[in-house]
């Protein structure tokens, strides 16, 4: 359940990132280093968990950690608090005060310093849950718990897009003002949800879910499954195996860091198995990121449906997948090489499944550009508005002042704006046409049943590959090396994926903007992508992440096969086997570990 909710507001954070961004007028690029800025605290201290490992009191370290990322979840919402009433600039007219001006940049810092300690809150969690499992768990039940973890790590996002589909429904001030007063409708591009509810949300579910953890023992009896009395062992293999790292002092591991680094990187299955994990983290990190902004802006949705259909459909399919892959592996006993050869295939089928997601998307709308035109420049239109206008000839506008319309046509009733007319830049027969309110949209909304079924299918076939390459780390480290090696796993992880990865998406995303929005003579968020270069690059730094994963996965077999054929001629020299991998005795390892600290 901790884990479910700590991974929760990182779900939340990149269901609302959009929003965030209309809301605060930030860009892509800024959105991904918000998004990513949680790992460097993270990248920071997760070195130190493999110093600390099972020398200090685990579950402790877990329920503190989570009350710092509850107190992180209260300090991303305080922006909405903090800052004033959110203004659509429906007006002709607006003006910018040296206080709006404050606040806005005191925003971006505030859910910097937030994230910071979300990452810090976050270190001890997974590295200390996953030894804690594989520490007193059966050799048999490992693979199958490990895949209920790794699985409870998607759920966890899934529940926050499923919670960002439902705050995001409800407008960003609805503690501020009534109904009748709010005026902008779900589907309306200037629409803002109520992006900090969650957040509360989260902190309490935070809070309450770690008090257990303060309460578990350090150690607990070892597992014993059916299935490990009939596996011949010796009953010097049976006894716990030293762990060298724990007889350290933190100078000496700091010490000698780089050097047992480097000798856990010269295993050439961990480093290959690792870089494929690397592209594949790193194109999760920019999907979950982006991905519900994509379906926003490539099929015209709004972001309540987009996340709607990241966490109700791809993210439980890639957790089925993840859970199944754990299941096979517990019931076919599958060996090192085997798990390469899984993750192999699932990657392979992964690349076919992904490929035609390029061609499934919509090109760009008719839209005015920046510039004013000549027929609506009597009206001196602000260079802030935005107010979308879709006119009869299907073209779109920016407002109703750069379409050059005159009046509007109101509903007797509501006061609703029915349409505007008169408008001087939308010429049909040679007379003035008309505009309606709102985007003209996109004219493939169809694709997007195709598109969601193949993007779900690909989650899926991937995440097959997720617990059998976190069982060939496991199984081809030395025992005494497996916390140091989750550690620099995991720091891996941050330094190549998790931090740039959203960064380098929402570049180029960026870089796709054809029309920004603009706001006390700065740019702000994009009003208008080029819909074919957002799909391309987006899409595109998908399918090249898939294939690195696939190349590292693909080595990883190789070399499996060629120590297979050498396998005998090795038997007799000396060395004890790890899950049918080749190891140094222990003993040598951890002489050799002792004499680098020294």
């Amino acid at each position: 359940m901790l884990q479910l909710a700590q991974l929760l507001v990182s779900g939340y954070l990149k269901s609302s990132i959009s929003t965030i961004e209309r809301r605060y007028g930030f860009s892509s690029q800024k959105s991904g280093i918000l998004a990513s800025f949680n790992e460097v605290g993270n990248t920071v201290l997760i070195v130190f968990v493999s110093f600390f490992g099972s020398r200090v009191h685990r579950p402790r370290f877990i329920g503190g950690g989570a009350l710092v990322a509850s107190l992180a979840a209260l300090m991303m919402a305080l922006p909405h608090f903090i800052s004033g009433p959110y203004e659509h600039v429906h007006t002709f007219k607006y003006t910018c005060t040296q206080q709006e001006s404050h606040a806005q940049q005191g925003v971006f810092p505030l859910l910097l310093l937030g994230q910071l300690l979300l990452g810090i809150g976050g270190v001890p969690i997974q590295p200390f849950g996953i030894s804690y499992i594989d520490d007193y768990a059966s050799k048999r039940n490992s693979p199958f718990y490990l895949g209920i973890l790794l699985a409870v790590t998607s759920i966890g996002p899934a529940f926050g897009f499923m919670m960002g589909s439902f705050m995001l429904s409800f407008y960003v001030d609805i503690d501020k003002m009534s109904k009748d007063e709010i005026g902008l409708e779900r589907g309306d591009p200037r629409w803002v949800g109520a992006w900090w509810l969650g957040f509360v949300v989260a902190a309490s579910f935070l809070f309450l879910t770690s008090l257990p953890y303060l309460f578990f023992p350090q150690q607990m009896p070892k597992e014993e499954a059916a299935g490990d009395a009939k596996e011949p062992r010796d009953e010097e293999e049976k006894k716990p195996l030293p762990d060298p790292i724990q007889e350290l002092t933190l100078t000496q591991f700091l010490k000698s860091f780089p050097r047992i680094a480097l000798r856990t990187l010269q295993n050439p299955i961990y480093l290959l198995v690792v870089l494929a994990q690397v592209h594949l983290a790193a194109m999760i990190a920019g999907l979950a990121t982006f991905m519900a902004k994509f379906i926003e802006r490539q099929f015209t949705q709004t972001a309540s449906f987009s996340n709607m259909m990241i966490g109700g459909v791809n993210i439980p399919l890639a957790v089925l997948g993840i859970v199944l892959g754990g299941a096979l592996m517990r019931r076919l006993s599958i060996s090192t090489r085997g798990s390469a050869l899984m993750c192999t295939s699932a990657i392979l089928m992964c690349i076919l499944t992904a490929l035609p997601l390029l061609l499934l998307g919509c090109s760009t709308q008719r839209v005015t550009g920046n510039r004013s035109l000549e027929c609506s420049s009597r009206c001196s239109c602000p260079t802030e508005a935005f107010n979308p206008v879709c006119g009869s000839d299907g073209v779109e506008f920016r407002s109703p002042c750069h379409a050059g319309c005159l009046t509007k046509v109101l509903d007797d009733n509501t006061s609703k704006i029915l349409k505007y007319t008169d408008c001087g830049c939308i010429g049909v027969s040679g007379s003035y046409g008309y505009a309606l309110p709102g985007t003209c949209g996109s004219d493939c909304k169809h694709l997007l049943l195709p598109f969601m079924v193949l993007s779900a299918l690909t989650c899926f076939i991937a995440s097959f590959s997720q617990t059998p390459s976190y069982m060939m780390i496991l199984r081809t480290v030395r025992p005494e090396d497996k916390s140091f090696a989750v550690g620099v796993q995991y720091m891996l992880f941050r330094v190549l994926a998790f931090l740039p990865a959203p960064v380098l998406y929402g570049t180029a995303i960026d870089t796709t903007c054809i029309i920004w929005g603009k706001k006390c003579g700065r740019n702000t968020s994009c009003h208008y992508y080029n819909m074919d270069l957002f799909r391309q690059r987006f899409l595109g730094l998908q399918a090249f992440f898939v294939t690195g994963a696939f190349v590292c996965f693909l080595l990883s077999l190789l070399v499996l096969r060629h120590r297979a054929g050498k396998q005998g001629q090795q038997a007799g020299q000396g060395y004890t086997m790890i899950d049918r991998e080749q190891s140094p005795d222990k003993n040598t390892a951890s002489k050799e570990l002792q004499s680098m600290a020294a």
